[in-house]
Order: structure tokens, then C-alpha cells, then sequence
């Protein structure tokens, strides 16, 4: 058994090496941020060991320092959070012929996680569950110990960190260009390919124009979730 495990590791660790690039350097970034909030390296292992969603882990650092609202941290939590659902229903089959461990690979399936372990093929010389596994405590590790890294160098970085905590916002603005990029090239119609985008793009200057900058984030995620399933509901009427 533990020569199995071993081997699903072994086999794991090349893969996830493009998450372990990302997840090192943002969770350094996030945890410089902690730091600077003035919380500790032991805020940043139990945060990113029990909470490990790094987005909403960013989003935390203002709820973190501001008035306690149970309200607001509920519903920004699963609308940041809500692309879990989708995703996660395609690891129903997968994930259900599971013996052992199946709580934490539901915890721990993040986007990058998600993309090794339904992108790829499970090498022949492992079990598909051992390397779930593997593939999942991997990514943790990396976060968690960026995160802890990051909170033991702000100690002690002689230099300005502002704006350090842009990090988060670059990715996702890279992710977004990939994604247009894709687009253009999946042969769809220009507007069909890119409505996505333009809707949330467009949906979000609307709230901020409606609420303002400190309120659109709720607002203009819960319409994109509504216009999205609606479109998702229209698309599967066509295929019935």
C-alpha cells in the first residue's frame, strides 16, 4: 500500500510543478498581505490549511479587518466560490467510485487541481483514487507553503510591499486574456464565443455604477451566477 502511494506521488509531482509555480508566489503574496494586516504565520497555516480557497482567501483580508458582518462574508464566500459547483459536478462519477478519502478530495478540488485531475490521463502504474490523492495534498502543500513563507518574510523584507497584493487581480486578468484568446479560436460566431465575458464585464460596471465600489462585488456576481444559469438552462433546452 504504501509503495502504491509512493508511486502515485512519484507520478503526481511532475504535473502539478505549474501549480506549484503559481501557488508558491501567491501564496507568498497572500501571505506578505496577512502579515501586513497584522496577523501571524500561524494565522496563515490554519487559513490556508482549513480554508484553502485562495481567491476568497484574498477577499478575507478586508472582512478580516473590517466590522463583523455574517451576512456579507456568507454571501461573498459562496459567490466567489460558486464555479465549485459546476465543476464539481463533473467529478460526481470519479470521485463517487472513491473508497478513501473522498471528504478531502471534495475539500481540496480547486480550479488547478480540477484541470490535473479531469485534464489528464491517470498514469497506468497507479490507482485513479492514489493519484486523486496525490494530486490534491500537492496543490495543498504548495498553498499552504506559500502562504506560511509569505507570512515569515514580511517580517523581516526591508522594502515597500504595496501593492503586492495585486497579485490576485493580475492572475485572474491573465486568465481572462487566455480565455478571450481561446475564444476567438473555438469557431463560434465573435458575439457567441465572447458573451461570457462581455457579460461580466458589463454586468459588473453596472453594479458599480448602481452600488458603488464598495458594494458591486455581491451584487454584480449574483447577476452573472443568474445570467449564466439562465443560459445554461436555454442551452439545455436546445439539446432536449
Amino acid at each position: 500500500m504504501g509503495s502504491q502511494r509512493m508511486r502515485a506521488l512519484g507520478a503526481a509531482f511532475p504535473r502539478t510543478l505549474p501549480v506549484m509555480a503559481g501557488y508558491l508566489f501567491l501564496g507568498l503574496a497572500w501571505g506578505i498581505v496577512l502579515r501586513e494586516k497584522g496577523f501571524g504565520a500561524e494565522w496563515a497555516l490554519l487559513i490556508s490549511a482549513a480554508v484553502y480557497a485562495g481567491s476568497m482567501q484574498f477577499a478575507m483580508l478586508g472582512l478580516m479587518t473590517a466590522p463583523f458582518s455574517p451576512v456579507t462574508t456568507v454571501m461573498m464566500t459562496l459567490l466567489v466560490n460558486a464555479r465549485h459547483l459546476f465543476y464539481g459536478l463533473t467529478m460526481l462519477e470519479p470521485y463517487g467510485k472513491v473508497k478513501r478519502g473522498k471528504p478531502y478530495l471534495i475539500f481540496s478540488l480547486t480550479d488547478e487541481t480540477f484541470s490535473l485531475v479531469c485534464g489528464a490521463p491517470i498514469p497506468r502504474d497507479v490507482t485513479a483514487e492514489d493519484y486523486y490523492l496525490a494530486v490534491s495534498a500537492l496543490d495543498q502543500l504548495y498553498w499552504v507553503a506559500g502562504s506560511v513563507a509569505g507570512a515569515l518574510l514580511g517580517q523581516i523584507l526591508p522594502w515597500d510591499l504595496t501593492g503586492i497584493d495585486f497579485a490576485m487581480t493580475a492572475l485572474f486578468t491573465v486568465i481572462v486574456v487566455e480565455q478571450w484568446e481561446a475564444a476567438d479560436k473555438s469557431g463560434l460566431p465573435w458575439l457567441q464565443a465572447h458573451l461570457p465575458a462581455l457579460a461580466g464585464f458589463l454586468l459588473t460596471l453596472v453594479s458599480l455604477l448602481l452600488v458603488g465600489s464598495e458594494r458591486f462585488l455581491l451584487l454584480s456576481m449574483g447577476l452573472m451566477l443568474g445570467c449564466f444559469y439562465m443560459q445554461y438552462r436555454r442551452e439545455r433546452g436546445r439539446v432536449a
